[in-house]
């Protein structure tokens, strides 16, 4: 019944850590978006994400990347932009390996390195989308 498909999704827009009341910005939507996924966090959130046009502080940023997408350590830095100075959650949303648009965790890895930020968690969030926590390096490092 659709009841179970209801609480699973949810269950996995809750693994984000996302609450009620917080601004959610996204970037990157496309055909391809998991919707069951941004209705999960819509829900959680209490209203619809922020389109890439928001133009004020954001309690947490969503980025679908696919390969070809353009320069993701750009992106990166763009999104983090986004949020108020005492930092908030960025998940990047990639295709699964053996789905089209897939890109290697490691390229994850440097574009986040050089845009100031780590990988502190992957997720298998949705059929075709992976989760990648990404949050912001100390100073002291």
């Amino acid at each position: 019944m659709g009841g179970t498909e209801e609480v699973r999704v949810g269950s996995n827009a809750a693994r984000l850590g996302f609450t009620a009341g917080q601004v959610v910005q996204e970037f990157g939507y496309g055909d391809d978006v998991d919707e069951d996924l941004r209705a999960g966090i819509e829900e959680l959130i209490g209203g619809e994400l922020v389109d890439e046009d928001y133009d004020d502080i954001v309690d947490g940023v969503v980025l679908w990347w696919r390969d070809g997408d353009g320069d993701l350590t750009d992106a990166l830095v763009d999104v983090h932009a986004s949020l108020d100075d005492d930092g908030g959650l960025i998940w990047l949303f990639t295709r699964k390996p053996g789905r089209s648009g897939h890109i290697d965790h490691t390229e994850i890895e440097e574009a986040a390195t050089t845009a100031g930020l780590h990988a502190t968690s992957t997720l298998s969030i949705a059929p075709d989308w992976s989760a990648t926590r990404l949050g912001t390096r100390s100073r002291g490092r």
